[in-house]
């Protein structure tokens, strides 16, 4: 078998929302590609157990999604191999690549499949007379967006009972065109563009000074803790979640946060920064809560690269990686954000000319989202993937203990 060069190897989670932007599913992708949105790879089964072991094995589904479903690639040789099948069958969805054709073989493997629990995804599905039987064992077929949408096919599929998942959605004029349709499932780029953020927000105009103004109180050395409690008391909502995470199971205490205050001391203003950060995204509404696994992750990421490296505090590093989000999230340009926060002039020359170390931290860490690995030595790369899959995990847990 071919080995891929380790300096491609990319382990990434996309999201799955439902039509109303939930975040439902995630698929676990390996992208061997630079510079390529949609990375394309040499050998499949190389590529499935890779991402099997680092995924199901080594970390576990309900650490790094939480209670979603988990789609993975599956070419046919895997499909052939029950041995190799994943556990926690009720949590994930086998897709079946497009490479894959119907033949007695595959079929009595999915339908083993289905018996076991697992979903049946086929991926980039293209009906012919030899995928035909295909739609038998499916539940799920995932259609591009990029290519000519077939109508008749649409339709074969929802009088079969398919749920349809429209990938690569790239604008809100595609996913709504692809609602009236009857899909259901949509995976694409199109819920982090500013108009989307805009669209979907709650009530932002009302509320973006306020949020300014803690996220300034936030950023103080010395901050004004009763100061900090009289700014997040007047968003009821973010005064409740943060009692409710500072009080989580995440936390043994013998007594509870009944204020906010109570809360601020408990939790230290590090973590209260993540979390009203984290809150308020949440709260920005749906196409913004899809983002913040990724926030976080960055975030995350940027921290645990700091420590490593040396040259910029671990903190300052975590808060640039999620600042350097927030301009999409809060329909902000980012200079109007910083200019909102006193981070200092070296964080704001970091953020927006990536100059100095944590602009180099920044600029490791979104390479590596995007897959862009080249020149890198195999070493790096490594504990870039092993950064992300423990930082990914974090962020779940964080996520689950706010209830975002």
């Amino acid at each position: 078998m071919k080995e891929s060069a380790p300096e491609n190897y990319c382990v990434a989670l996309q999201p799955i929302c439902d039509g109303a932007l939930r975040h439902v599913a995630d698929e676990l992708l390996y992208r061997a590609g630079v510079n390529a949105r949609y990375a394309q790879v040499d050998d499949d089964m190389m590529v499935t157990a890779r991402v099997c072991n680092a995924a199901f094995y080594e970390t576990g589904i309900e650490k790094l999604v939480g209670r979603r479903k988990l789609f993975f690639n599956a070419p046919r040789e895997w499909l052939l191999r029950p041995e190799l099948l994943p556990p926690d069958a009720s949590q994930v969805v086998v897709e079946v690549l497009e490479s894959v054709t119907g033949e007695p073989a595959v079929i009595e493997a999915l339908r083993r499949m289905r018996r076991l629990g697992y979903e049946v995804a086929l991926d980039d599905f293209v009906l012919t007379p030899a995928t035909r039987p295909l739609l038998e064992v499916a539940s799920i077929v995932k259609v591009d967006m990029l290519k000519p949408l077939r109508l008749d096919d649409i339709l074969l599929y929802r009088n079969r009972g398919i749920r349809l998942l429209a990938e690569k959605v790239e604008d809100m004029e595609t996913f709504e065109r692809c609602r009236a349709l009857g899909f259901e499932l949509f995976q694409g780029y199109f819920y982090a563009r500013p108009e989307v953020q805009t669209s979907t927000a709650r009530d932002r105009t009302g509320n973006r000074q306020a949020q300014l103004r803690i996220l300034a109180e936030l950023q103080r050395e010395a901050a004004d803790y009763h100061k900090l409690e009289s700014l997040i008391i007047q968003d009821p909502q973010l005064a409740f979640m943060l009692l409710r995470y500072t009080n989580s199971a995440m936390f043994y205490r013998v007594s509870k946060a009944v204020t906010i205050l109570q809360a601020i001391s408990m939790l230290g203003l590090h973590r209260v920064r993540t979390v009203v950060l984290t809150l308020m995204m949440a709260n920005n509404g749906p196409a913004s809560r899809l983002l913040l696994p990724q926030v976080l992750t960055r975030a995350a990421m940027c921290e645990r690269l700091a420590e490593k490296m040396g040259g910029v505090p671990p903190e300052v590093a975590f808060m640039a990686g999620m600042i350097s989000m927030m301009d999409v999230i809060l329909g902000l340009s980012l200079a109007d954000i910083l200019e909102a926060l006193p981070l200092g002039q070296d964080v704001n020359d970091a953020l927006l000319h990536r100059s100095q170390c944590l602009g180099q931290v920044l600029d490791m860490v979104e390479a590596f989202e995007q897959a862009q690995t080249a020149g890198l030595d195999p070493e790096m790369v490594a504990r870039l993937n092993r950064t992300w899959m423990s930082s990914r995990v974090w962020a779940t847990e964080i996520l689950s203990a706010v209830g975002a």
